[in-house]
C-alpha cells in the first residue's frame, strides 16, 4: 500500500529543499576525513532555548568519558515544522543527522517512510516509563528512546484564591457557583476550547479514546458525553469562557482572572515565573467521587536514530543515548529544565518528590494514556478540530458531531492511503 509522506505527496517544495539541502552545510560531511566523519555526531533539535545550554552540557559531559575525546557533535536547531521537513527531505536526499530530538506525533511518518531506526535490541527499554515506551510504539517496534517523560495537561490553580485543588467535578462546580462572583472573576477557569487535544482527558474519563491501533473510534457514547461536558461548561454553567484559544486561557490565568487552567506540563516554568508561590498543580478532576480519572494524552521528547546509521557509528550513538538517558543525567535534566525524567528510577527522585509541581505533574502522568503515533491520528485530529468547532457553536448535536468526525476521519484516512 502506497503511504504519503503526510496528507499529501511530495510536493515541489520539499524537492526544492532537497535541493538547498545538499547545497548547503548538512552534505558537506561527505566529503569530510571518514574517520572524522565516523567520530561525528550529528544532531537535530526543535527545543526551546532554555534547554540548549543543558545539550550542549550533555555533549561536553560525555566527551569526558573515556575514549571520548576526539568526538564532536554538530547540533542544528529548527522550529519544530521546519525539522520535520527538513528531516524528509535529508533523509531522501541520503544524508540525514545521526540523530533527532523531536516529540512522537511525527514518528508515525518517519517509521513508514524508513528513516528511523527501531531501537528494540538496541538498549534495555524496560528501564523507562511505560507510558512514555507506548507512546513511540508501532506496529509492534519502538521507534525512538524517551528523553522526557510528559507534553500532558495537568491542572493549574491559583493558591491565593484556591485554598485546596478540586478532586471531582463537583468540587469545581460548588466551588465556581460560590467563589466566581466573590473572587470578581468573570469565569471561574479556562481550557482551550479550539483544540481537541483538551478533549481528551475527558474523553478517556468517560471510557473512549479517539483510535484503536489505526482505526478512528469517534462515534462513540463516550465521545457524545464528553461533548456533552464542553457545552455544560461553557453555555449552561458559564463555568469557561465560551470563545477562548490557547493564548486568551493563558493570559487569563497569568493575569489572575480565572482560578483554575488546564495546560501543559510545559507551561510550568512561565507559571513559577509570573506567579511564584502562588502556583499550585494537580490532577485536572475526576467525573465523580471514586470514579475514573481524565486521561490526558502522555508523550515526551525522543531520541529517533537516522536508519543510515550502522557499525561503529551506531554504536557511538547507542553509547551517547544511553549516557543521556542515565540515572544521573535523568536527575540533572529535572533540576535545570523541570522537566519530567523518562527513566522509571529517575521518576522516583527526589527532585521530583520534594518538588510539589513536578510531583502534581508525575501524579499525573501515572492515570495518562500514550498519546497514539500511528499516520492516521493526523487525519484524526483533521476530522475533529472543524466539528468540534461547529458543535460548540451549536450547529451540531453531540451525537451528529461525533458521527461527522467518524465519517470524515475515514475519509481523509483513505484519501492519505490513495
Amino acid at each position: 500500500m502506497n503511504r504519503v509522506l503526510e496528507s499529501s505527496s511530495m510536493s515541489l517544495r520539499l524537492l526544492a529543499a532537497l535541493f538547498l539541502l545538499c547545497a548547503s552545510a548538512g552534505c558537506r560531511l561527505k566529503t569530510a576525513d571518514p574517520a572524522e566523519v565516523e567520530r561525528t555526531i550529528v544532531f537535530w533539535e526543535q527545543q526551546d532555548a532554555m534547554v540548549m545550554p543543558f545539550l550542549d552540557g550533555l555533549f561536553e559531559r560525555f566527551k569526558k568519558l573515556p575514549g571520548n575525546a576526539d568526538v564532536r557533535f554538530i547540533r542544528t536547531h529548527y522550529q519544530n515544522e521546519d525539522l520535520h521537513q527538513q528531516f524528509q527531505t535529508a533523509s531522501i536526499a541520503g544524508n540525514p543527522p545521526d540523530i533527532m530530538l523531536s516529540p512522537s506525533d511525527k514518528a508515525g511518518v518517519y517509521c513508514i517512510s524508513g528513516f528511523i531506526l527501531p531501537v528494540d535490541g538496541l538498549f534495555d527499554l524496560g528501564r523507562y516509563n511505560k507510558a512514555g515506551i507506548d507512546a513511540i510504539t508501532l506496529d509492534g517496534k519502538t521507534w525512538g528512546v524517551p528523553m522526557t517523560n510528559g507534553n500532558h495537561l495537568m491542572l493549574f490553580y491559583n493558591k491565593r484564591m484556591v485554598k485546596s485543588p478540586p478532586e471531582t467535578m463537583d468540587d469545581v462546580h460548588a466551588f465556581c457557583e460560590a467563589r466566581t462572583k466573590a473572587l470578581s472573576l468573570d469565569h471561574c477557569w479556562a481550557i482551550h476550547l479550539g483544540e481537541p487535544f483538551w478533549l481528551m482527558p475527558w474523553l478517556g474519563a468517560y471510557g473512549g479514546w479517539p483510535i484503536d491501533g489505526r482505526t478512528p473510534t469517534l462515534d462513540t457514547q463516550a465521545m457524545r458525553d464528553a461533548l456533552a461536558l464542553m457545552r455544560d461548561l461553557k453555555d449552561v454553567r458559564k463555568e469557561i469562557p465560551p470563545e477562548c484559544d490557547y493564548n486568551c486561557m493563558d493570559v487569563l490565568f497569568k493575569e489572575r482572572k480565572v482560578a483554575f487552567i488546564v495546560n501543559g506540563d510545559w507551561a510550568i516554568a512561565v507559571y513559577q515565573k509570573v506567579l511564584g508561590d502562588e502556583l499550585g498543580a494537580a490532577r485536572i478532576p475526576r467525573l465523580s467521587r471514586g470514579g475514573p480519572w481524565p486521561t490526558p494524552m502522555v508523550s515526551g521528547v525522543y531520541f529517533m536514530l537516522s536508519s543510515k546509521l550502522a557499525g561503529p557509528k551506531l554504536e557511538l550513538v547507542r553509547r551517547f543515548v544511553d549516557f543521556a538517558t542515565s540515572e544521573e543525567m535523568q536527575i540533572e535534566q529535572v533540576k535545570a529544565l523541570g522537566r519530567l525524567p523518562s527513566l522509571a528510577k529517575a521518576s522516583k527522585s527526589k527532585a521530583i518528590l520534594e518538588d510539589p509541581l513536578l510531583k502534581a505533574s508525575m501524579d499525573q502522568v501515572l492515570v495518562g494514556k500514550p498519546m497514539p503515533m500511528a499516520t492516521e491520528m493526523r487525519a484524526v485530529w483533521d476530522a475533529m478540530r472543524p466539528l468540534y468547532g461547529r458543535f460548540l457553536t451549536r450547529q451540531l448535536t453531540p451525537g451528529e458531531a461525533s458521527a461527522k468526525m467518524q465519517k470524515e476521519a475515514l475519509a481523509k484516512i483513505a484519501e492519505m492511503n490513495e
